[in-house]
């Protein structure tokens, strides 16, 4: 069976928007985020204007996504969550490529990406009916 975070990354592969949680100021911040994973890292794209990177940089977050709105019937649900260390990061031409193209406005203002690296300390993966240990048994 493979662990959590081999679960959690591949999981990751299948979706391009989540959610960041973090702190600011000692109160909850949670931001969508655009994500990549390069090399079993998550990288995000989300808007400068709206500040929530600052409370990102530095520090310890927690980024997750699932497929709640987006499973078919019959096939299980599941989300992720990875924990770790952010920091700002520059992705290559091609990692930006990748990202595919960013919203013209958010909130009314023109859209100023930033993007941040997450590298994996912690991961947590949860999923209904045990479709994801049927799923994934064929990894080892």
């Amino acid at each position: 069976m493979p662990t959590d975070e081999e679960l959690a990354v591949d999981l990751m592969r299948r979706t391009d928007h989540g959610r960041v949680a973090a702190s600011r100021h000692a109160l909850p911040l949670l931001a969508a985020a655009r994500h990549i994973v390069v090399e079993g890292r998550v990288l995000l794209r989300m808007h400068r204007g709206c500040g929530s990177h600052q409370a990102c940089v530095g520090g310890v977050i927690a980024y997750g996504t699932d497929n709640l709105g987006s499973a078919r019937p019959g096939e299980s649900l599941w989300s992720v969550q990875i924990v770790g260390r952010c920091e700002a990061v520059e992705p290559t031409a091609a990692e930006r490529e990748r990202f595919g193209p960013a919203p013209r406005l958010v909130d009314g203002e023109r859209f100023d990406p930033v993007y941040l690296g997450l590298t994996p300390q912690f991961c947590t993966v949860h999923s209904t009916d045990d479709g994801l240990e049927r799923q994934f048994q064929h990894i080892l």
